[in-house]
């Protein structure tokens, strides 16, 4: 029988770790293929991708689909119960935007890539 002293370690089990987060809060935004989810977390490797999406497909968040075809096509997408996640990931988003703040407050030379204003070409 597994036994967890908080609740928190529960829900780190599933979906701590450096990856599983940044792979549930891009699946909100619809179904991906492999490549499109590798594209979008800079650092992880395939090998690593599959890993962490075999892990919370195992876990009930994440569902798989494989088209019969050549070359072979694989999406994933968020279960009904990944999307409940949605609340954390949220509240993790929200917490590091504003420690990202508090940072830039104290001098640390820090952005937020996501709300920086698009680059205009000439």
């Amino acid at each position: 029988m597994k036994q967890y002293h908080l609740g928190i370690e529960a829900t780190l089990e599933i979906i701590g770790g450096k990856w599983k987060a940044l792979i549930i809060c891009l699946l909100m935004s619809g179904t991906k293929r492999t490549s499109e989810l590798q594209h979008s977390i800079t650092g992880i490797s395939q090998k690593v991708l599959i890993q962490q999406l075999r892990e919370l497909e195992r876990d009930g968040l994440v569902k798989r689909f494989v088209y019969q075809q050549m070359p072979p096509k694989v999406e994933y997408s968020l279960t009904e119960y990944g999307v409940t996640a949605n609340r954390i990931i949220d509240v993790m988003c929200f917490w590091g935007k504003e420690n990202i703040r508090l940072r830039q407050e104290r001098g640390e030379a820090i952005i937020l890539l996501e709300e920086q204003p698009p680059e205009v070409s000439n």
